[in-house]
């Protein structure tokens, strides 16, 4: 649990700053579960430039109550929770002087969204809140007052949350949360989880990630986990100590999270899916007559695939389904060894490329068009699918060919800038493995939105 917090202060010597405004929001790494924003009467002036960057004036906060008056209920919206700030070191040392003054020890864990953007996200240009939001495409409102930064503080730190794939800040807040000791039947652990689409990590009692899972429904799928009897399940429910998860919303960004997740953390649980997970994959070759034939064979890393496929029953079903789509002809495709006339020609569903009675250049077309919708070969396109929530939707970048990554953004909101775009995409490895799951998700769903990008 992590309380997002926003300060605003009257200025003036180190130490000597009084609070004038606070805002925090309590956030379960999903949603807000509760909030508290209050002005405060600092009980003393104003420095002028603050009075202009805020407008908080003395004549707003007379009437405020003043620190000792709310402490009780920051005590108590913080308690067990990381106090995350954008600079956390100020808004920390604010609130602990003030806490000082009545002679109270205030301690929690921090984060600070400063540290961790430059972390997470290297490449960008500032890492002040104002301009940070703007890359990211963040909608911003009431800047300079508390519950306007602390509420972009807590959406910048939902983007850091699903950009960080080493799951650093999940397996840190797992560590230090009482709230997540075991009972012996997991029964609690169960009702927190949500029937959503998503990731969920298994966590042993230092935090560390021992199992990375993907479900449309977390909680049916953790709760098979927790009641199988087969000798891994077993020994993986005496370590585990919490479940933690992570909302998608598109089953395709699920996959891909899982399978790069799985890669980068190696959870002791998971040593089958760090190999690659398809087997065959179909290529293309022109044959003596000029005819482009399609063949599915064994992977090969040293070949160019047009696509990849599970195992041999997908891939011949895929080529079943081109030559019923395409009136393709099955000897062309490996699937009709005779020498003469393929099996599909005696029914006129073949024109005749096996016997030489369609010309190549014609026959060469449909080939083509079915290479070219199942290859992202040298294009630029976005993949929009389901997002976490109602306004939002999720989108994959393909550059040149090249997975780059995932991303979210809301509906109100354009992502026809392609910086925007490439701020808000969490940088992901193209790999033989993602390809796969791109190619072979959009196979199976194909009302996918798919838009093509200007060169």
């Amino acid at each position: 649990m992590y309380a997002i917090l926003d300060i605003e202060t009257t200025g003036g010597k180190f130490n000597e700053e009084g609070i004038t405004e606070i805002a925090i929001y309590k956030f379960d790494g999903h949603t807000v579960v509760d909030q508290f924003i209050s002005l405060v009467n600092p009980e003393r002036e104003i420095q002028p430039f603050v009075v202009n960057l805020t407008g908080i004036n003395s004549n707003m906060l007379r009437t405020a109550p003043k620190f000792y008056e709310v402490a009780k209920r920051i005590v108590e919206i913080t308690e067990d929770c990381i106090v995350v700030a954008h600079n956390s070191e100020f808004d920390y040392r604010i609130l602990r002087t003030e806490f000082s003054r009545l002679g109270f020890e205030f301690e929690r864990k921090t984060l600070c969204t400063v540290e961790l953007s430059k972390q997470i996200m290297p490449e960008q240009e500032s890492y002040s809140l104002g301009k940070l939001t703007r890359a990211l495409g963040i909608p911003v409102s009431d800047r300079h007052r508390a519950s306007g930064d602390a509420l972009a503080t807590v959406k910048l730190f939902k983007i850091l949350l699903a950009k960080d794939l080493r799951k650093q800040i999940i397996q840190a807040a797992v560590k230090v949360e009482p709230k997540y000791k075991l009972s012996s039947n997991h029964k609690h652990i169960i009702d927190d989880l949500p029937s959503i689409t998503g990731v969920y990590y298994l966590h042993d009692t230092y935090g560390k990630i021992i199992f990375i899972g993907k479900s449309k429904n977390i909680k049916n799928r953790v709760n098979q986990h927790f009641t199988s009897s087969n000798p891994k399940s077993k020994k993986m429910q005496n370590q585990v100590a919490a479940v933690t998860h992570e909302a998608t919303g598109s089953e395709l960004v699920a996959l891909l999270k899982e399978s790069a997740e799985i890669k980068r953390n190696k959870p002791s649980f998971n040593r089958a899916m760090r190999r690659n997970i398809f087997t065959h994959a179909l290529y293309s070759f022109t044959d003596e007559n000029g005819y482009v034939n399609l063949k599915v064979d064994a992977a090969d890393g040293r070949k160019k695939t047009i696509t990849t496929f599970s195992n041999y029953q997908s891939g011949k079903q895929f080529l079943l389904n081109v030559i019923e789509n395409f009136k393709l002809c099955p000897k062309l495709v490996g699937l009709d060894a005779t020498k003469k006339s393929c099996f599909k020609y005696a029914t006129n569903d073949c024109e005749g490329a096996c016997i030489e009675e369609e010309s190549s250049e014609d026959y060469n077309l449909r080939v083509q068009e079915v290479i070219t919708a199942n290859s992202f070969d040298n294009h630029d396109l976005i993949i929009i699918d389901k997002g976490r929530a109602l306004d939002e939707h999720s989108v994959l970048l393909i550059e040149d060919g090249l997975f780059k990554g995932f991303g979210y953004y809301n509906l109100n909101y354009q992502i026809t800038n392609k910086k925007v775009l490439e701020s808000i995409i969490t940088p992901m490895e193209n790999t033989r493995d993602t390809m796969h799951i791109i190619q072979s998700y959009l196979r199976k769903n194909k009302q996918i939105k798919r838009t093509l990008l200007p060169k």
